[in-house]
């Protein structure tokens, strides 16, 4: 069975603010992290919005 510390604890690992493509702390991350579900940052988001390749 899976301990509900674990979770928090990882849960709580991923809201750090890093961005997965360039790892940068910006505090968008978390915002883009609720809003689309992705960890990125205001410009890799942009970026990924002009040039979605």
């Amino acid at each position: 069975m899976i301990d509900d510390q674990d979770l928090k604890e990882k849960d709580l690992k991923d809201l750090n603010d890093i961005c997965d493509e360039c790892h940068k702390e910006d505090e968008s991350v978390s915002q883009n992290l609720i809003l689309t579900g992705f960890k990125i940052c205001k410009s890799c988001r942009i970026s990924k919005t002009i040039f979605p390749i």
